[in-house]
């Protein structure tokens, strides 16, 4: 049996907790135009599982990947960082 792999865990802020038990978080970026070569900010949104509904809007936090929860959670909340 191989070992599990190691899931990636990112950090960012929360922008919507509306729905139950789950969140919307905000990670920004920074990378560089391949033509324009200016630095440009990216922003990816997530759809985390948060079973203890912890994070309020504002909240800086740590998620990390894990199985399906639905047609769109594939992250869970670790912990609140503030």
């Amino acid at each position: 049996m191989q070992p599990r792999a190691k899931r990636k865990q990112r950090t960012g802020v929360v922008i919507s907790d509306k729905m139950n038990k789950t969140i919307v978080v905000r990670l920004d970026r920074t990378a560089k135009h391949p033509v324009y070569r200016r630095i440009v900010k990216q922003v990816s949104k997530f759809m985390v599982h948060d079973e203890g509904e912890k994070a309020k809007i504002g909240d800086k936090v740590k998620i990390q990947e894990t199985r399906p929860m639905s047609k769109n959670k594939r992250w869970r909340l670790v912990e609140v960082l503030k």
